[in-house]
């Protein structure tokens, strides 16, 4: 194969091809970026705050999203500060999926690698440098992916958290919000050790009842309150056909991230200030059983879970009553 000297362009002073063209051509073909196979989810999206995403891109699974933000030329703190922006809005907005902030930029400078270093990597980022090449009278691009801390370490069993106190999250959710996590605690509880409520700056997690060290959560049970829904994360590493089969007929308000490993479960909170109702029958034996699953403990042979009728269709339910008759006979 034949070698051709490439001479490198800069798009931000080019005339015939601007931030506009390069967005097109990305949408068209989101591969160029290097995170494998995306979709494009939305162009130009409107924020709350004000202001545009670039791009929101997806995984074909539709479980991880990344907000895109273009830049051509080096990278400065505006821009930094809106792709960040515009990531913490649409994972608040959508908690149920995972959220990765993408910057792609002609320049990745040693600011910017500053700048991130004071987030101590607790912020899912991918930086992504696009050269532009021309090539015997044709343009070509190059992707190179300079920084990526979208992969975040595996959690350990507890981890440290700047606690709050219950009032802060009421001031933040509303009082409604952190009542409909109180009243899923005594569920929680229904399965292995006794916990109790641990609330945290970021979230309100679980910590072993009458624990004296203070901020430390047990992380397989985290609630992020809302103002309009409280949405539970169970962290299930190991996922099962048993499952599988429990999200899809559960009536929770469930979905397993399969990247995160997590079961995300919603629960809206009442309006005009109604309590909100404690679960019962199915509902509370699934989240039981999520738990239960979570912690790694053996089944009940005595739940409703193992029950025929549970799982059976209607034409098999006149059998097993059948089959109960005779064996009372």
């Amino acid at each position: 194969m034949e070698y051709v000297k490439g001479t490198k362009i800069s798009l931000k002073h080019s005339t015939s091809h601007d931030e506009a063209w390069l967005q097109t051509l990305i949408s068209e073909d989101p591969s160029l970026l290097g995170l494998g196979d995306l979709v494009v989810k939305d162009l130009e999206r409107k924020q709350i705050a004000g202001g545009r995403l670039d791009m929101l891109l997806a995984d074909p699974e539709g479980e991880v999203r990344y907000e895109v933000e273009i830049q051509l030329g080096a990278t400065d703190e505006s821009h930094i500060i809106r792709t960040l922006e515009y990531w913490d809005v649409e994972r608040r907005l959508r908690p149920q999926y995972e959220h990765i902030a993408v910057i792609v930029a002609e320049e990745v400078t040693s600011r910017f690698h500053n700048v991130i270093g004071l987030f101590n990597k607790a912020i899912p980022l991918i930086a992504i440098q696009i050269t532009a090449l021309e090539v015997e009278g044709k343009l070509t691009l190059s992707a190179t992916k300079v920084l990526d801390l979208a992969l975040s370490a595996t959690e350990d069993e507890e981890e440290v958290a700047p606690t709050v106190d219950r009032a802060y999250w009421l001031d933040k959710a509303g009082e409604g919000a952190v009542r409909v996590v109180e009243n899923l605690l005594p569920v929680i509880n229904t399965v292995g050790e006794e916990m109790q409520l641990n609330f945290t700056r970021g979230y309100i997690g679980l910590a072993r009842a009458g624990a004296t060290r203070v901020g430390r959560s047990r992380n397989y049970v985290q609630f992020v309150p809302g103002k309009k829904a409280v949405t539970m994360y169970v962290g299930i590493p190991d996922p099962t056909d048993e499952l599988d089969l429990l999200v899809e007929r559960t009536e929770l308000d469930a979905t397993y991230n399969k990247r995160r490993k997590r079961v995300f479960i919603r629960f809206d909170i009442p309006k005009n200030g109604a309590p909100p109702m404690p679960l019962s029958g199915d509902a509370e034996q699934d989240l039981k059983e999520l738990i239960r699953i979570a912690k790694g403990l053996p089944a009940d042979p005595l739940d409703s879970r193992t029950d025929p009728y549970k799982t059976s269709s209607a034409e098999d339910h006149a059998a097993w009553q059948e089959l109960e008759v005779e064996a009372e006979r």
